[in-house]
């Protein structure tokens, strides 16, 4: 019993902890969805997220985008698909906890700094009145939260995704994702924001169907040491994919030939999976999340000519 107690209180002080996070988190949040993001947020998200529903006469001023050139030739004068913006949006998280995201060569591991920018995207939702779901998928197994709104409940969720234990490192490395279930958890034209680590593998099974229902968005943390290696000779670290110490040494030419072809790779996997640039932000762990994920939402309104 003193066990089960010593777990429970454990577990009671990091959820304790996970709330006082975010709720520093949602002041911040608050303050840029009322001063920098304006509107910035729901037109770079929605887009063209909305419900096709009726074809219209073509009129000036109108987006030549949005012509219906198979009406328009049938018919013989300019027709347009008109849309109707959905009430509400659902934001569909997907969490891919993997052992390499518990590399970290400073204060914060990738782990760390994704998990606070799901919550940052989890929080900019719930002030916004959008609905929230959460698919979490490990080595071990994956589980879904169906989507929420509210404050309290969107709070509760993430509070919960950041209690998470790791991954045990020398266990398996991939995430077990249902893919196939992803493409039933939401609506149509929902937010699909895919957070990971992404190396270079096959794409998964499924993604164009689901980036065809879906608005897809990648998100990554990177070590820096990831992008260059340390300069500072030679430097003993713990890979958390292999279970192993090895030494890295930046001025080593074979370990530079061999680091920067894991970089194109890894790079040219991600820019596959999520071809436009505002679709997919890297982040450097340490880095301002709020402020990268605001310049992202600030591309996505250019492309949409809504910012």
């Amino acid at each position: 019993m003193k066990k089960n107690g010593n777990q429970l209180s454990d577990t009671f002080e990091n959820l304790s902890s996970s709330i006082a996070m975010l709720r520093k988190l949602e002041w911040r949040v608050r303050h840029a969805v009322e001063s920098v993001l304006s509107g910035e947020y729901k037109s770079s998200f929605r887009g063209k997220g909305m419900e096709f529903d009726q074809v219209v006469k073509y009129e000036f001023g109108d987006d030549v985008r949005d012509i219906d050139w198979n009406v328009t030739a049938r018919l013989g004068e300019p027709y347009r698909k008109k849309f109707v913006e959905e009430r509400e949006v659902t934001l569909l998280l997907l969490f891919e906890d993997t052992p390499s995201l518990q590399f970290g060569s400073g204060n914060r591991s990738k782990r760390e700094a994704l998990l606070e920018l799901s919550s940052l995207l989890m929080l900019l939702s719930a002030v916004n009145g959008d609905r929230v779901s959460l698919m979490y998928a490990s080595p071990t197994g994956y589980e879904f939260t169906k989507s929420s709104t509210g404050r309290g409940r969107v709070l509760h969720t993430a509070a919960t995704l950041l209690g998470r234990p790791a991954p045990d490192a020398l266990g398996p490395q991939e995430a077990n994702v249902p893919w196939k279930s992803l493409l039933r958890a939401a609506p149509r034209h929902s937010i699909f924001v895919w957070l990971g680590d992404f190396p270079k593998r096959e794409k998964p099974e499924g993604w164009n169907a689901l980036r065809r229902r879906y608005q897809p968005v990648g998100l990554r943390i990177e070590d820096p040491w990831e992008r260059a290696l340390p300069q500072r000779g030679e430097q003993t670290v713990f890979d958390p994919v292999s279970g192993r110490l090895f030494n890295l040494d930046g001025s080593s030419s074979a370990q530079k030939a061999a680091h920067e072809k894991w970089n194109r790779d890894r790079d040219a996997y991600f820019k596959e999976l999520f071809p436009i640039e505002s679709d997919r932000l890297t982040l450097q762990a340490g880095e301002d999340a709020l402020d990268a994920v605001v310049q992202l939402f600030h591309k996505r309104a250019l492309r949409f000519g809504r910012a």
